[in-house]
């Protein structure tokens, strides 16, 4: 623990460019000039002060640009969009804050001016899906521009945005010499803020439209195509790839069987239930239900989590209605359909992890096990302490895969 902020939920969103640091999303002492800002303030104090930074960056970024410095810009704007991306999380909810959909946009807008800068600028994308399309981002490989070469598509999860998957896997992955696809789905960024669209279980049906696209870009090598997930993405990419069978390597970071056991496991443990009354939480009694939801409610983490961002997430009202949603999002029968080689990595101190060596067990595909722990820095969701390894390792292991393609 960091230990910058001083509300813990800050700190836990705060913190996240750091992780970024080594691909230009921040340097350190942004970060702790933000911290010191809000200090003991509550969430509008977080969002002005990650705001102000935003609009400080993009301001100098304007300026370096006319004088004709672009590459100072670029960087500039960049890191821009990651603060304003920083801003919004602890305001997530339905109905949508408008200071959400603003600091969003800016967001956006800035992400935009920087990819659009230097010798092979990247522009917005949109993949089509059914009568509402998924905005996207191809992002070359750096010294491969204009050269066939492998893609990675990039899963968000829970609350990631484009933004924060560009700093934290896209650019290692330019530099490593693959091409990367990102993308909102049904339920994430674009998608959820501003046009209300779910998430939905059947990730397959989602992958399948996104390798249709994918497979439409001259550059791309539709031999040699991997989809990568992190957070939620750990569990909805293996379910994408369960329907896909063009993807040619897959990898879950952490590795998640479903949504609902985490759930499960709390039921049994902490409220009684019962195995066999647990199975179905959708089904729970409603004593049961009313006394997670004030437990729930009680615990500023857990409200953010459940009911600010799962309710919203998952397009429900209610505690029981996010139960029965949950239930759906599970490999249960889908996990023996994967044949590509795929990687599953679990973390040390990572709670939504624990449960990857299960689902490494259940996989009939060539695979891989992959832990991360404390001793490296690298524990914790995402292994955001320690981004450089995570990539370091998860690159190394694509390029093993793709090799036995060429």
């Amino acid at each position: 623990m960091i230990g910058l902020f001083c509300d813990q939920l800050h700190e836990e969103f705060g913190t996240w460019p750091i992780a970024y640091i080594p691909y230009g999303g921040a340097d350190f002492g942004d970060v702790k000039a933000v911290a010191a800002a809000i200090s003991d303030g509550d969430d509008g104090a977080y969002y002005d002060a990650w705001n102000a930074a935003g609009d400080r960056l993009g301001a100098e970024a304007d300026a370096a640009l006319v004088k004709g410095h672009v590459a100072t810009a670029r960087a500039l704007y960049l890191k821009a969009s990651a603060f304003y991306g920083t801003s919004f999380h602890p305001l997530y909810g339905a109905p949508v804050d408008s200071r959400l959909t603003a600091a969003f946009r800016k967001e956006v807008a800035a992400l935009d001016k920087g990819l659009a800068l230097g010798p092979h600028p990247a522009a917005p994308l949109a993949i089509p899906f059914g009568q509402t399309p998924l905005p996207a981002y191809f992002i070359p490989a750096e010294g491969f521009e204009t050269k066939l070469r492998p893609l990675i598509i990039f899963n968000n999860g829970y609350d990631g945005t484009i933004t924060d998957m560009y700093f934290a896997s896209a650019v290692a992955a330019s530099r490593r010499g693959y091409h990367s696809l990102l993308f909102d789905g049904p339920g994430q960024g674009a998608m959820l803020y501003e046009r209300s669209i779910p998430l939905r279980p059947d990730w397959d049906v989602v992958i399948k439209a996104v390798v249709d696209f994918a497979e439409t870009l001259p550059l791309v090598d539709a031999k040699r195509i991997a989809l990568s997930g992190w957070s939620l993405g750990g569990h909805l990419a293996p379910r994408g790839a369960s329907g896909e069978p063009r993807i040619a390597a897959l990898i879950a970071d952490p590795g998640t069987w479903s949504i609902a056991d985490g759930f499960r496991e709390v039921v049994v443990h902490k409220f009684g239930v019962s195995p066999e009354a647990a199975a179905d939480l959708g089904a729970l009694d409603q004593a049961i239900i009313d006394k997670m939801d004030a437990f729930i409610r009680g615990n500023r983490q857990l409200n953010w989590k459940v009911v600010q961002r799962g309710f919203w997430v998952h397009g429900v009202n209610d505690l029981r209605a996010y139960l029965a949603s949950t239930e759906l999002f599970t490999m249960q029968g889908r996990a023996k359909l994967i044949r590509c080689p795929a990687l599953i990595i679990g973390a040390e101190n990572d709670a939504l992890g624990a449960g990857a060596g299960a689902f490494f067990d259940a996989l009939e595909c060539p695979k891989t096990l992959m832990h991360f722990t404390a001793a490296e820095g690298a524990d914790g969701h995402c292994e955001m302490g320690n981004r450089s390894l995570l990539n370091g390792r998860v690159l190394d292991w694509l390029d093993e895969q793709f090799e036995t393609l060429c």
